[in-house]
């Protein structure tokens, strides 16, 4: 990773632990969040996947319509440090421990690979 690259990776994780501040108080289910990023094609490439406790705690996130508040938090967190996307939905993902434990035994770094 080149020195600029580390800069943005730093300033990025900065403004997502905000985010994930705020999400731990405010949503139900809600664990945490971690960014994945190639930087040979960034900002195109940048992935905020946001982890819940279960499929249905996602699910009600979902269809309660607070889901479009988060993603407009995490657009304003991220243009505050010059990091503009299109839309900013189609750069985040939503998972669960409870699909991690399932599908890859509870290992998310082979799970995000």
């Amino acid at each position: 990773m080149r020195k600029t690259d580390k800069k943005i990776d730093n300033q990025i994780r900065r403004v997502l632990i905000d985010v994930c501040e705020m999400a731990l108080k405010e949503i139900d289910g809600f664990q945490w969040l971690t960014h994945l990023v190639i930087y040979s094609n960034f900002p195109k490439s940048l992935k905020v996947v946001c982890i819940f406790d279960t499929n249905e705690n996602m699910s009600d996130f979902i269809s309660k319509g607070i889901r479009k508040d988060l993603e407009s938090l995490i657009q304003i967190k991220l243009a505050g440090i010059s990091v503009n996307v299109k839309n900013v939905s189609d750069h985040i993902v939503y998972d669960t421990e409870q699909n991690c434990e399932r599908d890859h035994n509870g290992n998310w770094a082979e799970r995000l690979n």
